[in-house]
């Protein structure tokens, strides 16, 4: 198998997770390294990579063309940047969101669909065995024609630390809620689990921080399956029902086994996830709410789902498999989160159909 050479740009935090993985890796390495802050700002994991480090993507393709490119920058300069990177034919991993407007998103999209460059965007919670588990059970037809969801996104980030103050102090306003920085993730996770969104309706509260941006927000969701789901999505809620809190995958987080944060329901039975337990009807006969479940759990396999989405970049950037979340879908997410926004200011309904 032939080592890719992989160059990130952005060396914040989920920039030096990227690093991280790709120094773990057999089967790809790290090329160069694109930052315009000085030297000083950089982490050791940064100064110490021994690859070089550029100001800009254009002066790195100058000086070294890499085999992919991983864009861990300010979410506003994602398309941009992804368009460099299309022009010069290269495999990228754009963080999510694809993009930091619709119409960006969409200039994106055609433009590597034009040049025919594959773009796997960074969702990287479709690349975690549990989901893809639960996915493949639900798609069995083990419970039956998929009637609705219950999720959830709730947590509390803390007023300490400089979270919301300081250079942080954006996040007080209009951008920086929970529905741009949250739940951009929690969209991918459902269409992969229920389908397609195709209508949202939310109310938003700012009742709890008092900040000029919501806080928490209750959301309806319609999916063209006929299926039907509710989410809430807080990050001032004292609770452990979100994906970092149940799954186990990111040791950053403390987490708890008896919690879920999504529940599937079927005509014949349900599943709990990430604790993958199943409550079922073995015989159509047998439904009723008189009558018991057949009631069980799922084996979870866990890795980290970062470390799964280097090795898909590698496999796609050696021609051997499509990206995992395409650039159509990327744009789609960011779609949805928009339609909610939308729905959240006018208490309409509002079409994710584009």
């Amino acid at each position: 198998m032939n080592t890719v050479r992989i160059a990130v740009a952005g060396a914040g935090l989920i920039g030096h997770r990227h690093i991280e993985e790709i120094n773990r890796s057999k089967t790809c390495r790290l090329a160069s390294i694109v930052d315009p802050s000085p030297p000083a700002r950089f982490a050791d994991i940064v100064r110490g990579s021994g690859v070089s480090i550029h100001a800009s993507i254009a002066a790195m393709l100058a000086a070294d063309r890499p085999d992919g490119i991983i864009l861990a920058t300010p979410n506003q300069l994602h398309a941009d940047q992804a368009m460099e990177c299309v022009r010069a034919g290269i495999p990228t991993l754009v963080e999510k969101p694809i993009a930091h407007t619709l119409s960006a998103g969409i200039r994106l999209c055609e433009a590597a669909e034009a040049a025919g460059v594959k773009i796997l965007v960074g969702h990287h919670r479709l690349h975690s065995p549990i989901l893809q588990h639960a996915t493949k059970v639900i798609q069995s037809g083990l419970l039956g024609r998929i009637v609705g969801v219950m999720g959830s996104a709730v947590f509390y980030k803390p007023d300490s630390e400089g979270y919301y103050d300081g250079p942080n102090a954006w996040r007080r306003e209009p951008g920086g809620g929970p529905i741009l920085l949250n739940l951009i993730h929690e969209i991918g996770n459902l269409r992969a689990l229920v389908g397609e969104i195709v209508a949202v309706q939310a109310f938003s509260s700012n009742a709890t921080r008092g900040f000029k941006v919501e806080d928490t927000v209750a959301i309806n969701l319609k999916f063209e399956n006929g299926a039907l789901g509710s989410f809430l999505l807080s990050d001032t809620a004292g609770c452990a029902r979100s994906w970092e809190q149940t799954s186990q995958e990111n040791k950053d987080y403390p987490t708890y086994p008896d919690e879920d944060c999504y529940t599937v329901v079927g005509a014949f039975g349900s599943i709990s996830i990430p604790t993958m337990r199943l409550k079922y009807y073995s015989r159509a006969e047998d439904r009723s709410w008189y009558k018991p479940f057949e009631c069980g759990a799922l084996d979870v396999q866990r890795k980290d789902p970062l470390a799964e989405q280097i090795e898909h970049f590698a496999a796609v950037i050696r021609g051997e498999c499509e990206p995992l979340v395409s650039a159509r879908d990327g744009l789609q997410n960011l779609r949805v989160v928009d339609a909610v926004l939308e729905a959240a200011a006018t208490g309409s309904t509002v079409s994710t159909i584009a």
